[in-house]
This record gives C-alpha cells, structure tokens and sequence, in this order.
C-alpha cells in the first residue's frame, strides 16, 4: 500500500479550503485508517461503526484487539451520541479541559460502535482533540474517529509524522502532516463510571487540575493487569513506548550514575544516557540525549518520545533514564518511562 503524505499548515486550516483535508476524510469514509496530528501525540483514525476499519487501526500497529481505542470528537453533543449516560462530574470536566488532553470513560450506548473499538467493554472512551487538523479531519469525515497513537504497538509513540512514516509507511492509507505536536504525551484518562472521577492514565491533565475542577478523585489502575482481563483504559496492560534496546531507570547521584556507565561499558556493552539539559555534561557515554529542561518539565514531556526513538540509531546494549518527580506533568512523564522500562530500575542506597 502507498502511504500518502499530505502536509497542512495548522494555522490556516481553519479558513482556508483544504483538499488535503477532504481526501483523508473520504478514504475514512471508505473504510481506511489515516494518521493525523492531535495537541498529544499523532492518532491512527477509522470510522468506528466499521468492523474492518477498526480491525486495519489494529493490524497496521500490531496491537492486542483486547485493548480499547479512544473514540475521537469535534463537537460535544457526539458524546450523547456515544454514551448512555455521561454524571454531572464529567460534563464538569467536559466545560472545564474539551478541547484538550482528557479522555473519559462512560457506559456506551449498545449497537451505536464496532465492539472492536470497545474491545466488548460496556465502556466507551471519549475526548476532543485540540488541534485544529484534527478537528477539520473529523468535521469533514461526519462521524466520531476511533484512534491510537500512530506508532507500531509497543513503541514510542509518535509526535512527528516523520515518526509515522517510520513505522507505518506501507500500512496504512495516509498521514496528515502538521507538524510536531504539542503535550507530547497521550491524554489524561479518567473513568467517570463511578461515584468519583478516577485517573487511570496520567497526562497532559494533572491531577491538581482536575481536583481543581471536580473535587474528589481517586487514582486507580495498575500498569499491567491480569492477563486474562481486558483493560479498561489504553496504557494499562501491556509494555508501551520501549526503544529498541532494554531501558533501566536510575536514580541516584551523578556520580552514581556514572559509576553504572563505567561498569557496563566494562563489560563490553555500548550504554546510551537520556538526561535532561542541566545534567548531560556529567556523564560520559556512547549516546548522550537530552529530553529536555527538568525545571521546565513540560520541555520533557514534548521531548521524552523523540528522545527515546532517536536511541534506536545507535545499536546500543542499553539505555538508562534519569527519573522525575511526581508531581504535575511528572507524574504521566514517569508513568510512561516505567511502561517503556517494564519497570527495571537500578537505585543508590544510602
């Protein structure tokens, strides 16, 4: 399959006539899957009332069909197309962060969604983009897009359509260029099924946000579920964003760190190093890359897929991570590295 590029400049996407926009949207329409641009990371798109085009979302990423997708909106009033019932707490944090990087979960509507996107949960995922590509995409298709990141399963995902064309070129029908994305991590999900919101994915949304919104909110879910349950949320099952050589995280000294440097290249492994702009003069390494500033954490955040996927040109042995608070946008920063190194840590003890 040829995958089609089409490059569209954000900024006048809103005024301006795009056939770009109206070939990606028809091949949707069709049945095929098309990458596009969001402020999180690049989605994969397809109608979600097509069997077979949820099933190409899952074939072109080589992702588990236990794992739910996240439906995509432009216009609020989908969500009662969607759902069955959406609790006062969720229209909230609808006023409050839509457009934006929330996704929620509320009771779906039996018979309106291909049970593929739902992975036959009784639960729909739903947010609003807040990219304006993303939103013309889903205007011109008329329907609500079901879609991932735009990566292979497994991988950083991708917030360049460079990144797309890496893994995807062949596998899927096209790919909307708008340039980098913003967030650089996925949005926040939280279950809005119960009494309480419950933050089952960390992102863009921080927790005090949403507290500041809502009121009470409980933390639930856990990195890697029981094998036989079918996760309600993306992110929750299966290792997510790995590079291609193992990951640790480290935390400790620079001293310390450098000390692990020195004793894997002793033993004849090639080491890369992610640190941040304030450290990477400490180490010395066979790769050293930045993801960005530490006291500007969202810099890292926008970096930390990039700088994972620029690794993969280095056939290195291994990878080590310096960590991050978990405060703020910290918190969906170290839920991702912990996924990306299946949880493998090396620690200083006092």
């Amino acid at each position: 399959m040829e995958t089609k590029h089409w490059i569209v400049d954000n900024f006048s996407i809103t005024h301006q006539h795009y056939p770009q926009i109206e070939e990606a949207a028809q091949l949707i329409r069709k049945g095929e899957v098309v990458a596009f641009p969001t402020e999180t990371v690049y989605g994969l798109g397809g109608q979600v009332k097509l069997d077979q085009a949820v099933q190409k979302i899952f074939t072109a990423k080589g992702r588990p069909s236990d794992n739910p997708l996240i439906v995509h909106i432009a216009d609020r009033k989908d969500v009662n197309r969607l759902a069955e019932s959406v609790p006062d707490y969720a229209e909230a944090l609808m006023a409050s962060f839509w457009p934006g990087p929330l996704t929620i979960i509320v009771p779906k509507q039996e018979g309106v969604l291909s049970e593929l996107v739902t992975a036959g949960l009784h639960t729909v995922a739903i947010r609003m983009p807040d990219h304006p590509v993303a939103l013309a995409l889903i205007k011109e298709a008329g329907i609500p897009v079901a879609a991932p990141s735009a990566n292979r399963s497994g991988k950083p995902s991708p917030t360049t359509a460079a990144h797309v064309l890496d893994d995807l070129s062949g596998r899927i029908a096209g790919v909307l260029d708008g340039g980098d994305t913003g967030v650089g991590l996925e949005s926040t999900v939280v279950d809005c099924t119960g009494p309480y919101p419950v933050i089952l994915r960390p992102g863009g949304v921080t927790l005090t946000d949403i507290e500041a919104a809502v009121g009470k909110v409980e933390i639930g879910g856990s990195t890697f579920q029981n094998a036989k349950a079918v996760p309600k949320s993306p992110g929750m099952k299966y290792t997510h964003y790995a590079p291609e050589a193992p990951l640790y995280l480290i935390e400790g000294t620079h001293s310390f760190i450098q000390e692990k440097i020195d004793e894997l290249r002793a033993e004849g492994k090639k080491v890369g190093m992610m640190a941040t702009e304030e450290s990477e003069h400490f180490y010395v390494a066979d790769r050293i890359i930045s993801c960005g500033c530490r006291y500007e954490i969202e810099s890292v955040a926008k970096h930390l897929y990039g700088a994972l996927r620029s690794f993969n040109s280095s056939s290195l042995d291994v990878i080590l991570a310096e960590t991050f608070p978990l405060e703020g946008v910290g918190a969906a920063i170290m839920n991702r590295l912990e996924k990306a190194a299946g949880h493998r840590w090396i620690k200083e003890v006092d």
